[in-house]
């Protein structure tokens, strides 16, 4: 029987955690190896002891699984890691654009070229400010 930890409240922030009781079915197990290692002698006991370690690692795993959705369930929201997001690239794509493309509006379309240029980059970025704002 494995414990249930993800039920367990987690303890208050200082404080050690204590290590979970071993389940009695663990100390249960390993007498009854001890005692048929006793009754079967030591040609046995290479097999025994895989078997033990066998029930043992299932055990283990299991609390293992336990513990980590436990962390998963208590962690507050604001320590969820940070995304990367392109709020730095698309401001450094569009000085990067917005320069050759400023030559070519200007002299090609003179004023209302450039006009148009630049508010086209001024329209991507305020679309991509919505879209994050939106996302939170």
């Amino acid at each position: 029987m494995v414990t249930d930890i993800a039920s367990q409240q987690p303890p208050a922030p200082g404080r050690p955690v204590p290590p979970p009781p071993a389940a009695s079915s663990t100390r249960e197990d390993l007498r009854a190896v001890m005692a048929a290692r006793r009754d079967l002698g030591p040609d046995y006991e290479d097999a025994l002891v895989d078997s033990f370690l066998d029930k043992l690692d299932v055990e283990i795993a299991a609390r293992v699984r336990n513990e980590v959705a436990a962390q998963l369930h208590h962690q507050p929201p604001g320590n969820q890691p940070k995304q990367k997001d392109g709020a730095v690239g698309l401001a450094l794509g569009s000085l990067g654009i917005g320069i050759p493309l400023t030559a070519i509006a200007a002299g090609a379309g003179h004023f209302p070229g450039l006009l148009l240029a630049w508010g086209g980059i001024v329209a991507v970025n305020f679309a991509y400010a919505i879209s994050r704002r939106s996302q939170r």
